[in-house]
């Protein structure tokens, strides 16, 4: 998969919108996107393969998402923040 199809999905959107200032258990992504858990993870599991997103674990079990600290990354995060600042104009 390449960036564009990683970014052409309303679910991926949501989820990078809601891990724009945080980071978030992909069941609290799941809550707040109001996708189920398997759908979360399968969009996580695509993020993170594009380098967008990276986790954390703690334990063996719990597990957070956060933006990567790739360029790549910074750019997506700056595209999202763009169009979320010129909603609110």
């Amino acid at each position: 998969m390449n960036i564009e199809d990683a970014l052409c999905s309303k679910t991926r959107l949501k989820i990078l919108k809601t891990l724009i200032d945080s980071q978030q258990k992909p069941s609290e992504i799941a809550k707040i996107v109001g996708v189920n858990f398997v759908k979360t993870s399968q969009s996580l599991q695509i993020l993170e393969s594009e380098g967008i997103l990276t986790h954390a674990k703690f334990g063996r079990r719990i597990r957070y998402c956060k933006y990567n600290e790739t360029a790549r990354a910074r750019a997506v995060q700056n595209l999202i923040l763009a169009f979320q600042e010129r909603l609110h104009e």
